[in-house]
């Protein structure tokens, strides 16, 4: 059995972005860890995303996605909207008015520094998520604040879970508690798909 840590992977550095797509009826958009460009001429970005998200399904139908950059005066209440609920059964745009790229797709008003428009390439089926290989149409920078980190939302952003009046495990990347003993091998937390490994016992 392989000698893995999963708290050696938390170091590895991520921005947060909320990806944007439209099914051709609404706006959609999800909050994802996993963009990166992985080459320079042309110009390509790779976007992971759970199979089990809506946008993933849309993205992979309609070939295009903007990625929002989120800034570091992001309030939880963007990470409870774009990254706790599904598109599938909620308007995550409700009560916003988004700005519009040259693609046509949903911008974030507020809350990021900058936006990148992008057409998919290719698709790469990586078991759990879909990894989409994709050209830039449109970049731009929209202010100068610091973007938004991993470390920096886990520290400052994300609430700290009240533990103490509860009894279960407590999903460390998202704060999720479930409350029963023990906690299933399979199970998923419906918040931010991790599963059980990424789970703590309530003390």
């Amino acid at each position: 059995m392989a000698n893995i840590e999963n708290s050696a992977l938390f170091k590895i550095s991520y921005g947060l972005f909320v990806v944007t797509s439209n099914n051709g009826t609404r706006d959609n958009g999800l909050i994802v860890n996993t963009v990166s460009q992985i080459t320079d001429s042309p110009i390509r970005v790779a976007v992971a995303i759970n199979k089990k998200n809506y946008s993933h399904d849309t993205i992979k139908e309609t070939g295009k996605m903007n990625v929002c950059c989120l800034s570091v005066d992001a309030p939880f209440s963007v990470f409870e909207t774009f990254g706790f609920k599904s598109g599938r059964d909620t308007n995550k745009f409700d009560g916003i008015t988004p700005v519009r790229s040259e693609n046509g797709l949903a911008v974030l008003p507020e809350f990021i520094n900058g936006f990148i428009s992008l057409e998919v390439e290719s698709y790469i089926d990586i078991d759990s998520h879909g990894m989409f290989i994709c050209t830039v149409s449109e970049a731009k920078t929209l202010s100068d604040k610091e973007s938004m980190t991993y470390t920096y939302y886990q520290k400052n952003v994300k609430p700290k879970p009240e533990t103490t009046k509860s009894k279960g495990y407590v999903c460390k990347i998202c704060g999720y508690i479930y409350e029963g003993d023990p906690l299933p091998e399979d199970f998923i937390c419906p918040w931010c798909k991790h599963g059980a490994s990424d789970f703590e016992k309530i003390q």
